[in-house]
């Protein structure tokens, strides 16, 4: 796996065991006799490698049990570079298995699951990152609730996917927080109130009298807003023309209707009016002058 990616993934982990078992910086990391020992054959700068691994700042911890058995493995190479950066850049963790009442230490495996889990109940209490690099104790510690796991192979430091234990009380969580989100407190409440609303409707619908259908009077239906074809803007439309002379007469008012046909009759009774004869020529000018003064004696012997 590429270490970007390796990386990525550790830093979600530590997130997951962070939010699921309350893990803070600085992450106390439990070191075993083995790891250190591993670390310091591959000439590894332990704790920088712990805080990259993590993504955090680290308190490294070893125990008495794991000091006394650096001291005894004294004589191998590089054994004594592991006890004074143990004496010197690691905390002690008391684990009471004093040597008057323990001449011989105890195994990685009871020495660390007696700090890990001290009530056997598989919780890991004081929220311990163990570094081991035995296998055997990590199989155990698997079996711990919240344990993160980290070890050594090939000069690469590995943290392990979270325990089956582990993941299936995460998903139990999550699955918890969801349901009570769902499950307001004022939910039974609503629930009673709309109970007892609807047997008070029923009640009140069995002492009312009954209603004859004359005086039902229908509910109001609020206007919706209708859907659909919309008309064209009236102020984008071209008015119609009318071309027939009875609209336009139709759209008068009775008065100026009557006044009309007062106006037609006069018309009507008025003589016509003589016609104005424009004089083209003079021989037809002279003819016309000459019947129009006939005329105009004729009509004043009349007279």
């Amino acid at each position: 796996m590429p270490r970007a990616k390796r990386s990525k993934q550790y830093r979600k982990l530590m997130g997951q065991f962070s939010m699921g078992w309350g893990f803070r910086e600085p992450y106390q990391v439990l070191v075993d006799a083995d790891f250190i020992a591993e670390a310091n054959k591959c000439k590894m700068d332990l704790v920088r490698r712990l805080e990259d691994t993590l993504h955090g700042q680290v308190k490294p911890m070893i125990t008495q049990c794991s000091m006394r058995h650096l001291y005894g493995r004294k004589s191998e190479p590089g054994v004594q570079a592991a006890i004074e950066q143990a004496k010197t850049h690691f905390e002690r963790r008391r684990c009471g298995h004093h040597p008057d009442e323990y001449p011989e230490p105890l195994s990685a495996l009871e020495c660390v699951h007696s700090v890990v889990d001290p009530k056997d109940n598989a919780v890991n209490k004081h929220r311990y990152v163990c570094a081991i690099n035995d296998d055997a104790v990590r199989a155990d510690l698997r079996r711990v609730a919240g344990t993160p796991l980290i070890y050594i192979r090939r000069s690469v430091m590995i943290m392990e996917p979270m325990a089956t234990v582990s993941a299936k009380i995460r998903s139990k969580d999550e699955k918890s927080k969801f349901r009570a989100e769902l499950k307001t407190p004022g939910s039974k409440r609503k629930r009673e109130d709309e109970e007892d609303s609807d047997e008070g409707d029923e009640e009140e619908d069995e002492n009312a009298p009954t209603k004859t259908a004359t005086t039902d009077q229908p509910e109001k239906k609020k206007n919706k807003k209708p859907y659909g074809h919309k008309e064209p803007n009236p102020l984008a439309v071209k008015k119609k023309k009318s071309n027939s002379t009875s609209d336009k007469q139709g759209s008068k008012t009775p008065k100026a209707r009557e006044a009309g046909a007062v106006a037609k009759e006069t018309w009507d009774t008025e003589a016509p009016k003589r016609k104005r004869i424009r004089k083209h020529k003079s021989g037809v000018s002279t003819s016309v002058e000459n019947a129009a003064e006939a005329s105009t004696a004729e009509a004043h012997e009349e007279n």
